[in-house]
């Protein structure tokens, strides 16, 4: 298979899904793999570049199968050939840093995204992890690395520095709250670029936020030459504060606000 890998991250990510939400929460969640393909198509369709990608089980759950998401990026490949697809690994306290790796290494995905403190909850890479980066890197996959603190980056730069790939311009994602609830403050994003600044590395990034304070997370983002993920995942809401039809919709009116394309 032959998928679109960009050399910069794109400006506009959609992340329809996540690991959490069912059609309870919105009808317009996509679950089956015929959803998100459909989804995936209509976003491209309002502005996202790529998508990052959750399947799920028949229960609609969360589930890191190498299997379905093979079913899935062949599906993609062929609606989507030009939207960047992102696998990802969450483990959501439900699966192991092994697990994450062997679904890595299973699926050998055109993007990935890892969760560098998920994957290395000890903060200290070991030979498993290096192993890994590197044979991703050398596979053509274009790791966005997930960073939930400021700290995380100095775990970043460790990890790369030790698999010996350069750091400067990797893709990361800054996530900015919590999907639990907690506060999505627009205030932490400068504390990553301050990180930056103090470490002397150019990274790649866009940020995630959650709830009624995601668009002013955006702004901020934009302000400072970020780049952007939005989708149910993070948030259902659309910038006016209304709930949104739709994934499409609310990629649509994001694209629209910030001129993206």
């Amino acid at each position: 298979m032959s998928f679109y890998r960009p050399e910069k991250l794109p400006k506009l990510m959609v992340a329809p899904n996540g690991a959490r939400k069912i059609k309870k929460d919105h009808p317009a969640v996509p679950l089956t793999i015929s959803e998100i393909v459909a989804t995936a198509k209509s976003c491209y369709e309002a502005g996202a570049g790529a998508i990052h990608l959750h399947v799920r089980d028949n229960e609609g759950q969360h589930v890191l199968d190498a299997g379905l998401y093979k079913e899935a990026l062949n599906e993609l490949e062929h609606q989507v050939p030009n939207m960047h697809i992102q696998v990802t690994t969450e483990a959501i306290g439900k699966y192991s840093p092994a697990d994450m790796r062997k679904l890595a290494y299973d699926v050998t995905p055109p993007g990935a995204s890892i969760g560098t403190s998920e994957l290395i909850p000890s903060r200290n890479p070991e030979n498993e992890d290096i192993k890994l980066y590197k044979y991703l890197t050398e596979a053509g996959t274009k790791i966005q690395h997930i960073l939930y603190n400021p700290e995380d980056i100095d775990l970043l730069i460790e990890l790369l520095d030790k698999a010996e790939i350069k750091i400067d311009m990797s893709w990361c994602l800054f996530v900015i709250g919590h999907y639990s609830g907690k506060i999505s403050y627009p205030e932490k994003i400068p504390l990553f670029i301050k990180k930056m600044e103090e470490k002397n590395v150019k990274l790649d990034w866009a940020v995630c936020a959650f709830g009624k304070e995601e668009m002013s997370c955006l702004e901020k983002a934009i302000n400072l030459d970020g780049k952007l993920r939005v989708g149910f995942e993070n948030s259902l809401l659309m910038p006016n504060g209304e709930i949104a039809k739709d994934n499409q919709a609310k990629v649509s009116a994001i694209n629209k606000i910030f001129k993206l394309d």
